[in-house]
C-alpha cells in the first residue's frame, strides 16, 4: 500500500493555504491613488485632508476614498486619468511643504493586509512609464575632483611661504585636464611641485616652463580617476534612487550599462517632463560665517553692505552671511540622523573627507567665539496654479540657513548639525546629504514613454498566452494519462497559484519576459509527472501490481527529474544573476516555477495518488 504520514498531507495544506492567500490579492487588484506627506516640518493633519477633498470637489474630480494614516493621505481614485489630473492640482494647491505622489494602493480587504498579502509589481512594459537612459560625463567627473585641489595648493603653498602667480584648472584640447600653478622662479616651482608630491599622493606632478613662467601641472593618477569615475557612476546612482522617492514610484528600475551609463525605469509615470526635473534635482550644504557686525547695524536699514548677503532662516526671519563658502556638501562623506543626548534635540552627523576636515579645521579654529550658519540648497521643480486655473512647473533654488550656531571649539572631520524641528526632518536631511547632488552631469541620450494603455494591452496577451498554454497542456495530460493525468492537471493548476503567490509574497516585478518563464513553466511543469506516469506504465507492462508500479514509478523517476531540474534552475540563476532588466525578470519567474513544480509534481501529484489509489486493492491503474 501507497500512504503518506500524517505531517506531510498537513505541509501540503499549509504550503497551499499560504499559496492562497498569498495569491489572492491580485485578483483584487490596485487602485490609482495619490500619497501625500508632509516635508520640510510641516505637518499631516484633519485639516489638510478636508482641504483636498473639497478642492477636488471644487474641480469635479471624482474619488473613490480618502483617509488619513498615521503621518500620510491616501486618497483612491477610479481612472489614471483623475489620478493624473488630481496630482498636479493638489500639489500647485498645497505648494513645496508637501509631498504628492502617484501610487498604487492595494484594493485587497484588510483581513489579507493583515496578513501582509499584496499584488505583485508590474514592470514598465505592463504597467506603463516612462525609461531613460542617461549618459554620464565621465570627464567632468575627473575635472571636477581635480578643482578641488585649486583651494588645497593656494593653503599649502601660503602655509610653507612659496610665493607664486596663479593657481587655476585648465582643460587641454585633447580632454586632458588638472591644476597649473604659476611661478616666476625656478626654485620656487621646484619647491612647489616637491610639495605637491608629499602631501597628494593621488596626483601626478610634472614641472614645466613656458617663456619666462615656470609652471607646476598637477593631475589625478590613473588610478585616482579611475576611482573617481566609478565612484560618479555609483554616487549618480545611488542619488537617482533616492529622487525618485518623489515621484512615489512603487518599484523604479535604476541599474548601470556599461562604464558610463545609467537606465532608469520609473513604472506608473507618464510626465516625462516631471520625471526628469526629479533626475536633475540637487541637495547639498554650505558653511558660511554670520557677518554679525553688519547684522545688527543693517537691522532697520535692510541695507546689504558689500561680501555679504541676507538669507531666510528656516524658522522664520532672515539673517546676513558673509559671501565666501567655508565649505560645501562635496566634501560630505557620511551624513546620519540621531537624537542629542543632553537635550533630546534632532541632530545630524556629518563626516568630512580628508580636505574638507582640513579646511573645516583650520576656518573653525580662527573664528571660535563666532557663529556660523548652516545653508540648506535644494533645487526644486515646483507646480503653480494661476488665476485661470491654468497649472505649470517653475524651477526654484531654495537656500536657507536650517541653523547659524556659536563655534566652541575646532571642529575637524566629525561634528553636529542641531536646529532641527523634528527625527523625520533630520533623517530626510541625512538621506539628501548622503545622496543629494549629482557627483557628475548626466544627459539623457534615449527616452521613451510607455501608455497605460499599451500597458494594459501587453498585460491582456500575456494573459492569454497563459490561459491558451495552461489549456492545451490540461487537455493533453487528461486524453493521455486519464486519470493520473487529471491529479497532474490539478498539480499544474497549484503550481500556478504558487508562482503567483511566490511573485507577490517576494514583491518580485512581473514583466513580459517574466510571463514568458511562467509560460515556459507550464509547460515544463508537467515534465516530471510524465516521468513518473512513463516509469509506471513500464512497470505495469513488466507485470507489476499497481501499487508496486506506483511506489516504483515515483522512486525511479526521482533522480531524472532532479537532474533535469537542476540543471534547468542553475541556467536560471545565471540569468538572474548576470542578466538585466527583462532578462533578470525571466529568470526569477523561471526559477519560481521550477521549484515550486517540483514540489506539486513530487509531493503534490503522490500525496493525492495515495489517497485515491494508495489503499485500494486494484486490479488496473487508469493510465
Amino acid at each position: 500500500m501507497n500512504r503518506y504520514p500524517l505531517w506531510r498531507y498537513l505541509l501540503l495544506l499549509l504550503v497551499l493555504a499560504a499559496g492562497l492567500i498569498y495569491a489572492l490579492p491580485n485578483l483584487y487588484g490596485s487602485d490609482p491613488a495619490l500619497q501625500i506627506s508632509a516635508d520640510r516640518g510641516a505637518t499631516i493633519t484633519v485639516g489638510i485632508l478636508d482641504r483636498v477633498e473639497k478642492l477636488l470637489r471644487e474641480e469635479s474630480i471624482e474619488y473613490n476614498s480618502s483617509v488619513l494614516e498615521a503621518d500620510d493621505i491616501l486618497i483612491r481614485f477610479g481612472d489614471t486619468d483623475s489620478q493624473l489630473k488630481a496630482k498636479d492640482l493638489v500639489q500647485a494647491t498645497l505648494g513645496t511643504d508637501y509631498q504628492v505622489a502617484l501610487n498604487l494602493a492595494p484594493a485587497a480587504p484588510a483581513w489579507l493586509e493583515r496578513f501582509g498579502a499584496e499584488p505583485m509589481y508590474l514592470g514598465l512594459d505592463l504597467r506603463g512609464g516612462v525609461h531613460f537612459l542617461l549618459d554620464v560625463d565621465m570627464d567632468a567627473a575627473v575635472a571636477k575632483a581635480e578643482e578641488r585641489y585649486v583651494g588645497d595648493l593656494r593653503a599649502l603653498l601660503r602655509d610653507e611661504k612659496v610665493r607664486y602667480q596663479q593657481i587655476e584648472p585648465f582643460a587641454a584640447l585633447d580632454g586632458d585636464s588638472g591644476v597649473v600653478a604659476k611661478f616666476g622662479s625656478a626654485a620656487e616651482r621646484d619647491q612647489a611641485a616637491d610639495l605637491a608630491r608629499r602631501n597628494f599622493p593621488d596626483l601626478r606632478v610634472e614641472s614645466d616652463s613656458d617663456g619666462e613662467l615656470f609652471l607646476v601641472r598637477v593631475r589625478l593618477t590613473e588610478v585616482a580617476r579611475r576611482d573617481t569615475r566609478s565612484f560618479a557612476l555609483k554616487q549618480n546612482i545611488t542619488t537617482l534612487r533616492n529622487r525618485v522617492n518623489e515621484l512615489g514610484v512603487a518599484e523604479p528600475v535604476i541599474q548601470q550599462q556599461g562604464d558610463n551609463r545609467i537606465i532608469v525605469q520609473l513604472p506608473g509615470v507618464q510626465d516625462t517632463t516631471r520625471a526628469k526635473a526629479v533626475l536633475g534635482a540637487t541637495a547639498t550644504l554650505e558653511f558660511k560665517l554670520v557677518d554679525e557686525q553688519n547684522e545688527l547695524e543693517s537691522g532697520l536699514s535692510r541695507r546689504v553692505p558689500p561680501g555679504s548677503r541676507r538669507y531666510d532662516m528656516r524658522r522664520g526671519g532672515d539673517i546676513l552671511l558673509f559671501k565666501r563658502t567655508i565649505l560645501t556638501g562635496e566634501y560630505i562623506t557620511s551624513a546620519a540622523s540621531g537624537i542629542d543626548p543632553q537635550n533630546g534635540d534632532s541632530i545630524v552627523s556629518i563626516t568630512l573627507d580628508g580636505r574638507g576636515a582640513r579646511v573645516f579645521e583650520r576656518i573653525t579654529g580662527e573664528n571660535i567665539g563666532k557663529r556660523m550658519a548652516v545653508i540648506f540648497i535644494e533645487n526644486r521643480t515646483q507646480l503653480v496654479r494661476a488665476p485661470d486655473g491654468t497649472i505649470s512647473s517653475v524651477k526654484r533654488r531654495v537656500e536657507e540657513v536650517i541653523t547659524a550656531p556659536v563655534i566652541q571649539d575646532t571642529l575637524g572631520r566629525r561634528f553636529q548639525i542641531t536646529g532641527l524641528d523634528s527625527p523625520a526632518e533630520a533623517r530626510d536631511l541625512a538621506l539628501l546629504l548622503r545622496a543629494g547632488s549629482l557627483a557628475a552631469p548626466m544627459d539623457i541620450v534615449e527616452e521613451r514613454t510607455v501608455g497605460p494603455s499599451l500597458g494594459q494591452d501587453n498585460i491582456d496577451k500575456g494573459l492569454a498566452s497563459v490561459v491558451i498554454g495552461l489549456v492545451l497542456v490540461l487537455a493533453f495530460m487528461a486524453f493521455w494519462y486519464k486519470g493520473f493525468g487529471l491529479v497532474a492537471n490539478l498539480a499544474l493548476v497549484v503550481n500556478l497559484v504558487l508562482i503567483v503567490a511566490a511573485l507577490s509574497l517576494f514583491q518580485a516585478t512581473l514583466t513580459l519576459p517574466g510571463i514568458a518563464g511562467v509560460v515556459l513553466t507550464v509547460g515544463m511543469a508537467v515534465d516530471a509527472n510524465v516521468l513518473i506516469f512513463e516509469r509506471i506504465r513500464e512497470e505495469l507492462a513488466v507485470g507489476n501490481t499497481p501499487q508496486a508500479s506506483i511506489n516504483a514509478g515515483y522512486a525511479k523517476a526521482f533522480s531524472t527529474i532532479m537532474d533535469a531540474n537542476i540543471t534547468t534552475l542553475i541556467a536560471s540563476v545565471v540569468l538572474f544573476a548576470f542578466g538585466t532588466g527583462p532578462i533578470k525578470g525571466f529568470g526569477v519567474t523561471l526559477s519560481i516555477g521550477i521549484l515550486t513544480s517540483m514540489f506539486t509534481a513530487i509531493l503534490g501529484t503522490r500525496a493525492v495518488v495515495n489517497l485515491v489509489w494508495g489503499n485500494r486493492r486494484l486490479s488496473r491503474l487508469s493510465i
